[in-house]
């Protein structure tokens, strides 16, 4: 049995676990999948859109770790589990192992909610106006383009089924590039619906996407994300325009942006890559003394990894250090801000307008507590820049160090640290996928 199907009686569970009001008058049992399919309501779009947003919450630890340890940027130690400095340092990898499939899972979990809303979008009866339906479907399929993405993201050359919305008659795997193109194009047509979608949505917003709480102010979040997917197809031009009609801001706050959100309260969950200090064998995330050791002096993003009162040994790996750039249980989790938009920026202009790239990069090493930057400006040498800086900018936020290298064929510098330890670039398929 197809993955997708196995978790399709999962989805609509914890669907009210995203900050949001229940309005008068809604199933508080929570609607079915068929009901959310065969006809929307207004209340049941509420609730079906919470889920998703719960959903795409799933499992984001374990991806985030994966995809960090792939890259060098922290270990992940975990006495009952020691796969996490084994096969994720050895790159022996197992397809039917939860650094593998449950991820994948999560994600296309969180797109079976999208296509059953998007379906009942179709067939609904309700009072919908033109512009809340052009403004829900945008949502959704921003949403979906941005899971779509984080699978891609893990699986790489392997490539990625699109097609998903029917589990008994799967699309094919796309490769790569061609994955990469229809999430940006999926993201262009969510463009269109939120310009077209008024001025509200007619579901209520979490609080991590206060800066997008409107289809306006979400078209700039929608842009965001399709400048990052330009960027990654090198398509620079393209990125540049879409940056410039973001919510980057040269001179604004950098972790403006979207967020995740957690809380202790109901049936919500906490962050999951919130490790206290000092933490033991039995779960912590050490950071790679590399990261310690290359920093710049003066680079205040270093703190971003905290001393601990005595390291801490586990199979064969040593380190000082604990990864501390969640400092609560309850902290929100970045999935775009106004920093990456900055280095996004900067790339996008480091071969044709160098002058604007290190614009960009200055604002970001004034933020570290470094003076401006003095290299060389052919692209090679800001190309070197720019990845340092996403190294410290976005330490252990969504793997981006393992992503950067590998999409400018630079994974072989990453640090081998033990005999028999090796570099991989993709995760592979799950087993329980029949392709």
């Amino acid at each position: 049995m197809k993955i997708i199907k196995i978790f399709l009686t999962l989805i609509l569970t914890g669907l009210i676990t995203v900050s949001c009001e229940v309005e008068e008058g809604q199933n508080l049992n929570g609607p079915t999948t068929d009901t959310v399919s065969d006809d929307l309501s207004r209340g049941e779009l509420q609730e079906a859109m919470g889920g998703a947003l719960s959903d795409m919450r799933e499992r984001l630890g374990t991806q985030v770790d994966a995809m960090s340890v792939a890259g060098r940027e922290y270990w992940r130690i975990q006495s009952s589990d020691p796969r996490w400095t084994a096969d994720l340092l050895t790159g022996v990898l197992d397809n039917n192992t939860f650094y593998t499939t449950n991820p994948y899972a999560a994600r296309y979990a969180t797109i079976k909610d999208i296509n059953l809303l998007l379906t009942g979008l179709e067939n609904t009866t309700a009072d919908f106006s033109n512009q809340e339906i052009a403004a829900t479907r945008g949502f959704a399929n921003t949403i979906k383009a941005h899971e779509l993405l984080m699978v891609l993201n893990h699986q790489y050359r392997n490539g990625i089924r699109i097609d998903v919305a029917d589990p008994d008659n799967l699309g094919p795997f796309v490769p790569y590039e061609e994955a990469l193109a229809t999430i940006f194009q999926l993201l262009a047509d969510a463009a269109t619906d939120l310009s077209n979608g008024g001025g509200t949505f007619p579901f209520s917003i979490p609080s991590g996407f206060a800066i997008a709480a409107t289809p306006s102010d979400f078209l700039e979040f929608n842009r965001a994300l399709a400048a990052r997917v330009e960027v990654y197809r090198g398509n620079y031009a393209s990125a540049n325009s879409l940056l410039l009609n973001s919510f980057m801001d040269l001179s604004g706050n950098l972790d403006k942006g979207v967020y995740f959100t957690f809380s202790l309260t109901g049936a919500d969950m906490i962050n999951p890559l919130f490790f206290a200090l000092n933490s033991t064998v039995a779960n912590a995330r050490i950071a790679h003394p590399s990261f310690i050791d290359d920093a710049l002096p003066g680079d205040e993003r270093v703190n971003k990894a905290v001393l601990r009162d005595e390291p801490l040994t586990s199979d064969n790996l040593t380190g000082s250090y604990d990864v501390f750039v969640y400092q609560s249980n309850v902290d929100p989790v970045a999935i775009i801000r106004n920093e990456e938009l900055l280095l996004l920026y900067a790339e996008a202009n480091h071969i044709s307008n160098p002058t604007a790239a290190i614009a960009a990069i200055d604002v970001i090493r004034d933020a570290a507590g470094l003076d401006p930057y003095a290299g060389g400006t052919a692209p090679a040498d800001l190309v070197d820049e720019i990845l340092y800086n996403r190294r410290y900018s976005l330490f252990a936020e969504g793997g981006h160090r393992w992503i950067d290298l590998r999409r400018f064929n630079r994974l072989g510098v990453l640090p081998i640290d033990r005999a028999g330890d090796a570099i991989f670039e993709q995760f592979p398929i799950p087993l329980t996928e029949n392709q």
